[in-house]
Formats: C-alpha cells, sequence, structure tokens
C-alpha cells in the first residue's frame, strides 16, 4: 500500500516560523506563492513557513492538515527548444486553518509576532463589499471584513507597535486590487466606529500592495495521477502541476523589496512603479485572461474540454486568434509591436503539449471574470470604432448559454456550473426556467443578464445595439449549435 505523504512518512524537512498568513489554499497560490516561498528559504534563507487559511466554509483544510501541508509541485515546458519537466516537494506550508470550525487558532495565528506577510487569491469576487458584517463575528464572511478584523486584532494584540504591521500582496485579478481591499478595510472599520488611531497604524504600520500575476497552473493532474503518484511512491492528494514560466509584478514602498528577497532567489518578481504595473497589468489580464475567459464557453459549448485542444481545433482557435488580435490587442496600452509579439506567445503558451488545463476549473466564476477581462475590451472596442466587436459579442451569448448548464449535439449533456457568487447561479436558474424557446423570451433572458448591475457595475442593455447582437448570436448558438453559428460568424 502507497505511503500517505506527510512529515512522518518524509523525515528531516526543515521547519521555519510562520511568517506567512495566506488567504487561499487553491492550486494556483501553491504552485506560484508558495513555490516561491520555497525557492527563497532555499536560496537566501528567508526562513518562512506558509500558514494557509482556508476563506470559504468549503475548502480543502482537512487534505492539507492531512497531509502536513506537503506536496509535490510539477512544472512542464519548453525550454531552449527542449520538453523540461521539474519536480519539487513543497515543505514551506505548516497548515491550513478553516476559521469556521476553528476560529481559536485563525485568532492565535494573529497574534504570533512572527507574522509579516499576508497573500491572497480570493478570485475577482472575493474582494467585495459587504453588508452587516460586525467586528463581532467569528469570522466575518467576506475576505475583506476578515482582514478588516485581523488587522484590527493584532494592532491590539501589540499595542500599536509600528514592526508588526502587515504588508499585504493581493492576487486577485481586479484593478488596483490591494488598493481596493484597503479601501474596503477602512470602511468596514470606520462602520464598526474604530478609534483614530487604528487608522494612523494601518497607514504608518502596514503596507497593501497591489501585484499582477502570470503562471498556467492547470492544477490536480486526475488523468495522470497513478504515474505521478507511482514515480514520487506517495499518496499525494494535492499534486499540482503548472508551466514553467512565471512573473510577477508588485506595485510597493521601496522598503518591502528588501524584505522580500525574490530577486536573489532568481525569480522573476518586479518591483514596479504605479504606471508601469497598470500598463503590465492591463495587457496580461486583458490578453491572456481575456483570451481564457473569453473562449470558455464558447469552447466548452463545443465539446472541448482542455485549452491545447482548442488552439488545435481549427475553428476555436480561429474564433480566439480573432478575437485577441482584432478586438483586445488594438485597445492594450503599450508598443504595438511588443503588445502583437506579446499576444502571440500567449497563445504559443497555450499550445504547451505537457498542460491539460480543463475549460470547467477556468470557468469557475465566469461571469465576473467576464466583466473584468473583457468588459473593458468591449467598452474600448466600441468608443474607437463606434462598432461592436462581434467576437466579444459572441463570447458574451455563449457564456450565457454556458450558465445553462447544458451542451452537446440536442443539449443533452448536463454539467455542474462554478461560482462563488450563489446570487449569479440563481439569477441563470431562474431565468433559463423561464425559457420557452421563443425570440421575445430569449430576448428577455438576455436584458435580464445584461442588466444585472450586482456584476456588471452599469446596465450593458444600455449599450446602443448590444442586447439586440447577443440576442442574436445567442438564438443561432441555442437553435443551430455553437459549431454551426461560428460558421456564421466568421462568413460575416
Amino acid at each position: 500500500m502507497m505511503k500517505q505523504l506527510n512529515r512522518t512518512t518524509v523525515k528531516n524537512l526543515p521547519k521555519y516560523p510562520e511568517r506567512i498568513i495566506q488567504f487561499g489554499e487553491g492550486n494556483f497560490l501553491r504552485a506560484f506563492v508558495d513555490w516561491m516561498v520555497q525557492k527563497m528559504n532555499r536560496e537566501t534563507g528567508f526562513g518562512a513557513s506558509v500558514a494557509v487559511i482556508q476563506p470559504i466554509r468549503r475548502g480543502l483544510a482537512e487534505v492539507i492538515n492531512r497531509q502536513d501541508g506537503l506536496y509535490h509541485l510539477v512544472l512542464q515546458g519548453i525550454r531552449a527548444g527542449s520538453p523540461v519537466e521539474e519536480t519539487m516537494l513543497i515543505d514551506c506550508v505548516s497548515r491550513c486553518v478553516d476559521p469556521y470550525r476553528d476560529f481559536t487558532s485563525y485568532r492565535r495565528l494573529i497574534e504570533q509576532p512572527a507574522v509579516r506577510f499576508v497573500v491572497s487569491n480570493t478570485t475577482e469576487a472575493g474582494i467585495a463589499w459587504a453588508d452587516g458584517e460586525r467586528l463581532d463575528m467569528r469570522p466575518q464572511p467576506s475576505f475583506p471584513g476578515k482582514m478588516a478584523a485581523l488587522l484590527y486584532h493584532r494592532y491590539k494584540t501589540f499595542d500599536a507597535a509600528v514592526d508588526k504591521g502587515l504588508i499585504v500582496l493581493c492576487c486577485e485579478l481586479i484593478e488596483d486590487n490591494a488598493d481596493v481591499l484597503k479601501t474596503l478595510v477602512v470602511r468596514h472599520a470606520r462602520a464598526w466606529g474604530l478609534e483614530k488611531e487604528f487608522f494612523v497604524w494601518l497607514e504608518d504600520a502596514c503596507a497593501f500592495c497591489s501585484t499582477l500575476v502570470d503562471r498556467i497552473v492547470t492544477g490536480y493532474p486526475s488523468d495522470g495521477i497513478a504515474r505521478y503518484q507511482e514515480r514520487f511512491g506517495f499518496q499525494d492528494e494535492l499534486i499540482d502541476v503548472g508551466e514553467l514560466y512565471h512573473s510577477w509584478a508588485i506595485k510597493a514602498p521601496p522598503w518591502v523589496e528588501g524584505e522580500f528577497p525574490a530577486a536573489r532567489a532568481g525569480l522573476n518578481v518586479k518591483f514596479v512603479d504605479e504606471a508601469r504595473q497598470r500598463t503590465v497589468r492591463q495587457q496580461k489580464v486583458r490578453i491572456l485572461n481575456g483570451a481564457h475567459t473569453g473562449t470558455v464557453a464558447t469552447a466548452y459549448l463545443c465539446g472541448i474540454d482542455t485549452v491545447r485542444e482548442a488552439v488545435e481545433d481549427e475553428q476555436v482557435e480561429r474564433f480566439m486568434r480573432e478575437m485577441v488580435f482584432e478586438e483586445i490587442v488594438p485597445n492594450v496600452s503599450g508598443d504595438p509591436a511588443y503588445i502583437g509579439d506579446f499576444a502571440a506567445s500567449i497563445l504559443e503558451r497555450f499550445r504547451n503539449p505537457y498542460l491539460r488545463h480543463e475549460w470547467i476549473a477556468i470557468s469557475l466564476n465566469s461571469m465576473s471574470k467576464w466583466q473584468t477581462r473583457n468588459m473593458p475590451s468591449l467598452l474600448d472596442y466600441h468608443e474607437s470604432t463606434g462598432r461592436l466587436p462581434v467576437r466579444l459579442c459572441f463570447s458574451l451569448a455563449a457564456l450565457i448559454a454556458f450558465y445553462r448548464g447544458r451542451r452537446g449535439r440536442n443539449w443533452e449533456i448536463e454539467y455542474q456550473c462554478s461560482d462563488n457568487d450563489e446570487d449569479v447561479l440563481a439569477l441563470f436558474a431562474t431565468r433559463w426556467s423561464n425559457y420557452d424557446g421563443s425570440a421575445e423570451s430569449r430576448r428577455m433572458l438576455v436584458e435580464a443578464i445584461l442588466g444585472y448591475e450586482e456584476i456588471w457595475k452599469t446596465d450593458l442593455n444600455e449599450l446602443p445595439g448590444l442586447t439586440d447582437l447577443v440576442a442574436q448570436w445567442l438564438g443561432k448558438i441555442l437553435e443551430l449549435g455553437p459549431r454551426s453559428a461560428l460558421r456564421q460568424l466568421f462568413e460575416g
């Protein structure tokens, strides 16, 4: 019987003080931030372990703790024209705390003097205001609420000591992620009537650092898990797979770089000013993430399960390529030649033969992702040309069809849509249950989705012609099938 991976079966591993609190236990942070901490520990003597916080009620805390935080990371890709696969046992994660079941341990973690950093990836939907949260909740449901209470408790625990402030590194793919988080933290603190000295400490002792992350992470290799388990010799329920490429741009006060020795570890981490960070963010979010989110529904409805299969499919690859180069790239800031090369390199990364990046995993929180990653391109295209970008409109129609939860030649295959926003799932469930197949019913469905201001922050029905065009493409997708609808799209 294969041994369970943990610190009993793997002996003599280093142990470091818990200096990093990480909100989020998913594949990305484990293949990106925790891998970087591992590298800094080995190469620079950084000497930090990561205490992971399960940010929502359902998560991986039980599995992570069963393995004592250990897991294998596999990085795959092409380097100098040759295939490369690197594997590493990650040992810098100490544990995962579930604050919903063990609030006492969560509180004690905040009280540890060695804690210096907070890292987060709670998805685009995670940094948002929540009404009705109180300081005495155990814990607050929202991430900003948790952060406000966490910081206040640390402020009280250490009697406003400046050296006990925290450096907050946000990885969520929203613009100015840490600045938005800080605004919400302050808003909660004001709503709770906290003393003015706390706000001074927040400014003087803490640094909220907006960041931009880049690495494609496919996560747990379900199809090849037996091969990996046999190679490693352990039952590892947390094996994580990603690409070799990585990049992290961090906007921070100059002193933060001195405490985070990424450069000395040979990592592609850049500390940048605000202007550069905005430019880099726009390029990455609109092109790489925009290509993913703009294609996910179309590809999946066409019966394609992975990104690599999509770029090998003539129809879907053409859709993605034309959407990126004709509707997204023209309105991205930067040198046009560089932007074009960057976009081409992104599509090449999607062809990585070693990664199985499943569309159904990418589809998590697709509504909020589309708002962040694709809506700006749609609006900029309309503003610059006076026309609607037809492929992005097709993408939006496919997204609405995707949330129906059916695909196949006769829409006979059911699947589960994943979204952390239960109101989004309820909205689609209600609107699709009222759909009777008529053009009038279809338009009402599109109007309801485009008018959902909780996601879009505006009523998209007010953009001239958008409702009609999205309803038109939704009708073709439903009646003809996605591939026949794509053929009509290409025919103009």
